[in-house]
C-alpha cells in the first residue's frame, strides 16, 4: 500500500476526532479572547468529550476474555456453530462490545478470504463478574487447514472517536475442512467388486476377473478348485489353470496438483473439482472394499504417495490428505504418472484427473500410454478448462483422441455440472 493511500485511510478513520479536536481548539481561542466564563465552560466540555471518546474504549474492553469453541473437523459447505464466551472481570459493567474473530474460511469459496478481522456480534451489555455467550453459525466454505484467530473485543463507544480492540489465543485454534463428497452408486470399472461376487469365481491370487491363459503343474497352495482334471488324468500328474487377469478389484488415484492444471478461482476452480472427485471415489472404493492408492507431488515437487488399502481408517488417511492438498506443485503430472506406471499391476484401474494446459498435453499422452502398456486401464475425468475461466486454453485435442486409441473411458466434467448426474447417469 503507497504511502497516499495510508495517508488517506488513517484520515477516513479519524475524520471526525479531527473535527472534535478542531472545534475544541477553536473554542478555547474563543474563550481565551473573550475571557467569558461560558466560552470557558463550552471549551472544557468539549475537550471532556475528546477525552472521554479516546478513552472510554479502552477501558470497555480492559478486563474481558474471550474464549472460541465449536468443532476442529468439519466438511465443505457444512454450517458450524461457534460459540464465544465472553467473560467481564471487572468491578463494573461493560456496554457495546463487538466480538470479531479471523476467520480465513470465510469469503474463500470465491477465492477472497476474509483479509481481517470478522465482525461476529455484539453485546450491548455485560454485567460485572458475568459471563455471556454469542453463538454464531459460519459455513464452511472451502475445503483446507486453516489457523483461527485470534479472537478479539472491540469497541469504539460511545462517540466513535476511536477504537479500541483486545485480542486472545484461547479456544480452539485451528479448523481442518474436508472437501465435500457426492454419492456414487457405481463406477464404470472392467471387473469390478460387484461383477466378481456374481460371478464367484475364485482367482489363484489375489481379487479380480480374468481369462484363461493356459496350464501348468500343481504347485503347493494353490486352489484345488483350478485343478483341470481331464488334463491331469491324461499326463498323470495334476495340472493347474492359470489365468490373466483383465482388472484387479484395485484403484490409483492419480493428482495433478500443478498451478497450470487449475483453472478458475475459489471453490468452483478446476482443481478444486478434481479433489472432490477423488475424494468422492475414495469413499466408494473404500465402502465396496477396494484396495484404493494415491499417488501426486507436493508444493516441493517431492512425491507424495498413500499406499493401497481399504475401510474407514484408509478414507479417513486419503480425505485429511486431500483437504490440505496445494494446488501448487511444481511437478509436471506426467512425472506423476511415470510413477503410476512403476508401480501399477495388471489390471488395475487407474483414475486420471486431467486439466493440463496444451503445451504438456503430449507428455501426459505419453505417460498415459505408458501406464497402458504395463497392463492397466484408465479412467478419464476431463476437466473442460473453458468452462472454469473465460479465455482460458481449451483441452488439447490429441489428449482427447488420445485416450479414445489408448481405450480409456472418458468422463468430460464441466463447471457447474452437477457431479451426481455425471457419475450416476
Amino acid at each position: 500500500m503507497s504511502r497516499t493511500a495510508t495517508a488517506r485511510d488513517w484520515l477516513q478513520r479519524h475524520q471526525r476526532a479531527l473535527v472534535l479536536a478542531l472545534v475544541t481548539l477553536m473554542a478555547y481561542v474563543a474563550a481565551m479572547n473573550r475571557g467569558n466564563a461560558l466560552a470557558w465552560g463550552v471549551a472544557a466540555l468539549l475537550l471532556s468529550t475528546l477525552i472521554t471518546g479516546f478513552v472510554w474504549p479502552y477501558w470497555l474492553v480492559r478486563r474481558l476474555s474471550v474464549v472460541r469453541t465449536g468443532p476442529e473437523r468439519a466438511s465443505e459447505g457444512e454450517t458450524l456453530l461457534w460459540r464465544m464466551q465472553v467473560r467481564n472481570r471487572g468491578w463494573l459493567p461493560r456496554f457495546m462490545v463487538e466480538l470479531t474473530d479471523r476467520l480465513p474460511f470465510v469469503g474463500a469459496a470465491g477465492g477472497n478470504p476474509a483479509p481481517g478481522p470478522v465482525v461476529l456480534g455484539q453485546l450491548a451489555y455485560l454485567p460485572a463478574g458475568a459471563t455471556r455467550q454469542l453463538v454464531v453459525q459460519l459455513s464452511c466454505e472451502k475445503r483446507g487447514y486453516y489457523r483461527l484467530g485470534p479472537a478479539g473485543l472491540a469497541a469504539s463507544f460511545p462517540l466513535g472517536l476511536a477504537e479500541a480492540r483486545h485480542e486472545g489465543s484461547d479456544g480452539i485454534q485451528t479448523l481442518l475442512v474436508y472437501p465435500q463428497v457426492f454419492p456414487i452408486v457405481t463406477l464404470p470399472l472392467r471387473g469390478s467388486p460387484s461383477l466378481i461376487n456374481r460371478g464367484g469365481l475364485p482367482l489363484p491370487d489375489g481379487t479380480g476377473s480374468a481369462d484363461f491363459a493356459g496350464l501348468r503343474e500343481y504347485r503347493r497352495g494353490d486352489n484345488p478348485r483350478h485343478v483341470h482334471w481331464p488334463t491331469s488324468a491324461r499326463l498323470n500328474e495334476l495340472m493347474i489353470r492359470e489365468y490373466e487377469p483383465l482388472a484387479s478389484a484395485a484403484l490409483c488415484l492419480a493428482l495433478d496438483l500443478s498451478p497450470g492444471a487449475n483453472v478458475g478461482l475459489g471453490r468452483e476452480a478446476s482443481g478444486e473439482y478434481a479433489i472432490r472427485i477423488a475424494a468422492s471415489i475414495a469413499r466408494y472404493a473404500c465402502e465396496q472394499a477396494m484396495p484404493i492408492r494415491l499417488e501426486a507431488a507436493g508444493v516441493d515437487a517431492a512425491v507424495l504417495s498413500i499406499p493401497a488399502g481399504n475401510g474407514e481408517l484408509h478414507y479417513r488417511e486419503l480425505l485429511e490428505f486431500l483437504a490440505v492438498a496445494e494446488l501448487a506443485s511444481p511437478c509436471p503430472y506426467a512425472r506423476v504418472l511415470e510413477r503410476v506406471a512403476q508401480q501399477c499391476q495388471p489390471g488395475e484401474t487407474v483414475v486420471a484427473l486431467l486439466a493440463p494446459p496444451p503445451a504438456e498435453a503430449a507428455d501426459v499422452l505419453r505417460t498415459l500410454a505408458l501406464v497402458r502398456s504395463q497392463g492397466a486401464h484408465l479412467l478419464a475425468v476431463l476437466l473442460e478448462r473453458q468452462s472454469f475461466a473465460a479465455g482460458a486454453e481449451p483441452l488439447s485435442e490429441v489428449l482427447t483422441a488420445g485416450l479414445l486409441d489408448l481405450g480409456a473411458q472418458v468422463l468430460t466434467v464441466r463447471q457447474g455440472d452437477d457431479l451426481v448426474q455425471v457419475f450416476n447417469p
